[in-house]
């Protein structure tokens, strides 16, 4: 330890804390009754939950001769505003943080007690001692951020994502740090994520075969079937459908709820966003058109002489496909994979999940849940913003401000 650090941990401190309800003023008013004492500010913290207020300032200790009378001054200040105050004697700044420093997202609807008491006390037994907790969105969902020092990011991950379903609660934990504000490239799956239907089930429909396909369809977002088999399985069942269903199933999509509000916050952060999908261009490049996506890729339907053939043209893109897909659209971005978050639901895109630097399972199958580094299992896309950091109320101050 150098002499710096050695002298600085001996310098007397005086924690000063004021709790009471919040009014305008009262940080100023704090440090103007203590500027009179020419303390240095080593540390401040400001807590307000529903309308009170806990103000903590760690400063440098006045003079002895001085100190009784500081004490004495800041107790009469508070009273005289309605406030309680606290004063604690003390050696240095706050104890350093341990090794090992992670952000740790709780989504619950509602995030209950028992949960909450649960996460905590995983936290501890895996050697994390929580030094910040903050509020990120109230609605749709519950979400708050831990911050978490004193163990690795991967053994706490495995230590509250494995029993988080059960709690009732949806957790995520990535590693702190300045990465955290970069630019990001996310790229989503297109059915049952970004959109709430099953574009093939769609064309189904208009040729009489839904059931059979969705039986297929079910089957191999399981797992139980090779995609690429069961995808021209399924297209040649559309053989003969007039092309002009194309525009009829563009119309009948429905985007996933806060699918928009994802979309264009991600968009007002810089970063970029794309869709891979094994369904078909003819839907995922009007998605890209009408959200503003950079990157869209999906297989082709073949249509000759305004019919569909049955078949697919180009490259398929099936499960090994999105993990591909998902690693040129990194380089096109030129943001590191890493820096890149996927969000998908079915087996096909397990590979792609774990490629990224996060995965989310949204409203997955089990086999996705286990194997993606988090899920989110509400109704509500932009729910994944939470795990990025972005509170409710940055997004709506943004769009607020777009309005105007």
């Amino acid at each position: 330890m150098s002499a710096e650090q050695t002298s600085s941990s001996d310098v007397p401190t005086l924690l000063v804390k004021i709790f009471g309800k919040d009014r305008p003023g009262i940080t100023a008013g704090l440090f103007d009754t203590l500027a009179a004492y020419s303390v240095d500010v080593v540390d401040i913290e400001q807590v307000v939950t529903r309308g009170r207020m806990v103000l903590c300032a760690l400063v440098t200790a006045p003079p002895r001769t001085l100190e009784g009378d500081l004490r004495a001054t800041v107790h009469s200040w508070a009273e005289s505003i309605k406030m309680q105050a606290e004063i604690i004697s003390g050696l240095g700044d706050n104890r350093p943080r341990g090794l090992g420093r992670s952000l740790v997202t709780v989504l619950g609807h509602p995030l209950t007690a028992e949960a909450t008491a649960a996460i905590a006390a995983k936290i501890a037994k895996a050697g994390g001692n929580i030094d910040r907790i903050f509020r990120l969105a109230k609605y749709p969902v519950t979400a708050v951020e831990f911050a978490v020092s004193g163990v690795e990011t991967e053994p706490l991950r495995t230590a509250l994502v494995t029993d988080a379903g059960k709690l009732g609660v949806d957790v995520a934990v990535v590693a702190a740090g300045l990465h955290r504000r970069a630019q990001r490239l996310v790229v989503m799956d297109v059915d049952s994520t970004l959109i709430q239907d099953e574009v093939i089930e769609l064309f189904a429909a208009h040729a009489g075969c839904e059931d059979e396909v969705a039986e297929v369809t079910a089957a191999a977002m399981r797992g139980e079937l090779d995609f690429e088999q069961s995808l021209h399985a399924r297209v040649a069942l559309l053989e003969g459908l007039d092309a002009s269903v194309v525009d009829k199933v563009r119309s009948e999509v429905r985007l996933t709820p806060g699918a928009r509000t994802l979309i264009r916050t991600l968009k007002r952060l810089g970063f970029q966003v794309g869709v891979v999908s094994g369904g078909f261009t003819q839907v995922t490049d009007d998605l890209r058109d009408r959200l503003g996506l950079d990157f869209a890729q999906a297989n082709t339907l073949e249509i000759v002489d305004g019919k569909l053939t049955g078949r697919v043209t180009g490259e398929i893109v099936d499960r090994a496909g999105k993990a591909r897909l998902l690693r040129r659209f990194a380089a096109e971005a030129g943001v590191p994979l890493s820096q890149t978050v996927a969000i998908g639901d079915g087996a096909n895109d397990l590979d792609m999940l774990n490629a990224a630097g996060l995965g989310v399972a949204f409203n997955a199958k089990p086999v996705v849940r286990e194997a993606a580094h988090t899920a989110v299992n509400v109704p509500f896309l932009d729910t994944v913003l939470y795990l990025l950091g972005v509170t409710r109320e940055e997004v709506e101050a943004a769009d607020a401000h777009e309005e105007d």
